[in-house]
C-alpha cells in the first residue's frame, strides 16, 4: 500500500528506460488498484507488464461489495495478478481453499497467476517449513490442468525473514525452491515442474539478488520494498549487465 496515483505513474515511467533493454527476463509491476488502469496505459507498448496486487474468488458481476474480480484486472490492462500473498495470509484472512478459487478464477479471467507460499518463523522452528509449504502448494494448485500450470508463477516468501532480524541465504532459498519443484512435479510431472518458474521473495535488494540468481532452482524474483525506487528495482532487473 504505497504511492498515490501521481508517485506510481512517475516511479513506472521512471522505470521504463531504465529496462528497455532487460530482454533477458520479464519484468512486471504491482502498483496499488487506483493507479492500475493510468499506469498500464502509460506503459503501453514497453516491455513492463502491469499485476494486480489481489483479486476476488468470482469473475461474474455480482453483490460482491469491495472485490475486485480478475475480469477487471484484465480490462485495466494487467496481464498478471499476485495471489497468497504473505501479507494476505497473515493479516487479512487469505487460507489456502480462497487461493486456489483466486487462482482459478485468474486463469478464467486470462492473467497469469503469482502463486505465494511461505512458512512463518514458528513453523520453520518447528521443523515443519517443508511440509508447511507443500500443503500450501497442494491446495492451493488443486485441480489445475497442466494447461493451467504453463501459465502459474510460484513465489516462494520465507515470513519468517521479513522484519524478524533474520536472514534467509541462498542456501535456504534453492532448498526451499528444489522442494517445491519436487511438489510441482509430484503434482503435475516433471516437465511441467522444470518449466515452472519459481520467485524468490525476501528482502530481495540488488545486493544480494545476484547470489540468489545463482542458485539453480531460483527463477526470478518477488521484490518488496526495493522495488518502490525505479533505480533499485532496475539494478535488480538489470543484476550482471
Amino acid at each position: 500500500m504505497y504511492k498515490l496515483l501521481s508517485d506510481a505513474v512517475n516511479t513506472a515511467l521512471d522505470l521504463k528506460p531504465l529496462v528497455a533493454n532487460a530482454n533477458h527476463c520479464d519484468v512486471v509491476i504491482a502498483p496499488v488498484f487506483t493507479a492500475l488502469k493510468t499506469v498500464a496505459d502509460r506503459l503501453e507498448g514497453s516491455n513492463i507488464y502491469v499485476a494486480g496486487q489481489n483479486c476476488a474468488i468470482q469473475n461474474d458481476f455480482g453483490a460482491h461489495t469491495g472485490e475486485i474480480a480478475p475480469t477487471m484486472l484484465k480490462d485495466v490492462g494487467c496481464s498478471h495478478v499476485i495471489i497468497g500473498h504473505s501479507e494476505r495470509r497473515q493479516f487479512y484472512g487469505e487460507i489456502d481453499s480462497s487461493v486456489n478459487q483466486k487462482t482459478k478464477a485468474a486463469l478464467a479471467a486470462g492473467l497469469k497467476p503469482i502463486v505465494c507460499v511461505g512458512e512463518s518463523l514458528s513453523e520453520r522452528e518447528g521443523g515443519h517449513a517443508e511440509t508447511v509449504v507443500k500443503g500450501q502448494l497442494v491446495k492451493g494448485l488443486d485441480g489445475l490442468t497442466v494447461a493451467d500450470m504453463e501459465r502459474i508463477i510460484v513465489a516462494y516468501e520465507p515470513v519468517w525473514a521479513i522484519g524478524t532480524g533474520k536472514t534467509a541465504t541462498p542456501e535456504q532459498a534453492q532448498e526451499m525452491h528444489a522442494h517445491i519443484r519436487r511438489t510441482v512435479a509430484e503434482m503435475h510431472g516433471n516437465e511441467i515442474a522444470k518449466n515452472t518458474r519459481i520467485l524468490y521473495g525476501g528482502s530481495v535488494k540488488p545486493d544480494n539478488i545476484a547470489t540468489l540468481m545463482s542458485q539453480t532452482d531460483v527463477d526470478g524474483a518477488l521484490v518488496g520494498g526495493a522495488a518502490l525506487e525505479a533505480a533499485s528495482f532496475a539494478q535488480i532487473v538489470n543484476y550482471g549487465r
